[in-house]
């Protein structure tokens, strides 16, 4: 029975505590998203009752990759539970579980390994220096206490958010979900033209040689670059995407696929 709200607020803040485990199931197959159903899974079991069905669909949707900061996540599972409980299609809720993915791991990553702990670090080693076991509690505790509130404030903004807004929005869910979709996919083209580095070596002579001039050398992946930058990139994540999406292979695969393309490719000095 799913039409009928059964989470309370104290459910949402147990949630968002749950986070603290985000990274236990970190794997090379779905990075966080064992984690992620396992943050949930109090809060879907007590949503889906009696549905055992309904809780293991539920539970197996939510192990899919999934990457973001575990101190964000919350504002991400309390959204992901209003929509729930409010019967909203779980594809509008996975797009925006997947758009909010991205900013959500920026924004986290940045406040949490680039400014607190910098900060807290540089304080608790100086009094450390001093001989002052002040310094390491004092790290502890602040760095602690700050993201443990992060988590708790998020994860209740999130929810404020979805239980002011789900109804007025309900209408436009269609629209706002292909948004995310665009977002999602915009992040994901990004990180495939930016982060996956294939380059064909090949030069060859342009010209015939004449007596006191140079000739010219041609790069292929110089004309591939003025016709279509990062093309090769594109086309390679789009046979990943091809093998994952119609024949159904494992990251494990994918990567030993990887492997050996780069090693044969190198060894025949066809790829750099």
């Amino acid at each position: 029975m799913t039409g009928s709200k059964k989470l309370e607020k104290k459910d949402y803040v147990r949630t968002s505590l749950r986070a603290f485990f985000l990274q236990n199931g970190f794997n090379y197959s779905n990075y966080q998203g064992l984690g992620y159903a396992n943050v949930l899974y109090p809060a879907l079991k007590k949503h889906y009752g009696d549905d055992k069905e309904g809780f293991y669909k539920a539970l197996e949707e939510n192990c899919e990759f999934y990457n973001t900061n575990p101190h964000f996540v919350p504002f991400v599972t309390s959204l992901h539970l209003v929509m729930l409980e409010n019967d909203r299609p779980a594809e509008e809720t996975r797009s925006i579980k997947m758009a909010l993915m991205g900013p959500l791991a920026g924004i986290g990553d940045s406040l949490s390994q680039f400014c607190l702990a910098p900060l807290f670090s540089t304080i608790a080693a100086s009094l450390a220096g001093d001989g002052l076991i002040l310094g390491p509690i004092m790290f502890f505790l602040a760095m602690n206490i700050i993201l443990t509130t992060i988590k708790i404030s998020t994860g209740l903004y999130g929810y404020k958010l979805g239980t002011t807004v789900i109804d007025k929005l309900s209408e436009q869910m269609a629209t706002i979900s292909n948004i995310a979709n665009i977002i999602g996919v915009t992040v994901i083209s990004g990180l495939a033209a930016t982060s996956v580095k294939i380059n064909v070596p090949f030069t060859f002579a342009a010209g015939e040689l004449k007596e006191g001039a140079k000739q010219s050398i041609v790069s292929i992946q110089g004309m591939l670059d003025k016709v279509a930058p990062a093309l090769l990139p594109a086309l390679y994540t789009l046979v990943v995407y091809y093998l994952i999406k119609k024949k159904k292979w494992t990251t494990y695969k994918l990567v030993i696929l990887t492997v050996i393309i780069g090693i044969i490719g190198s060894w025949l000095k066809i790829l750099g």
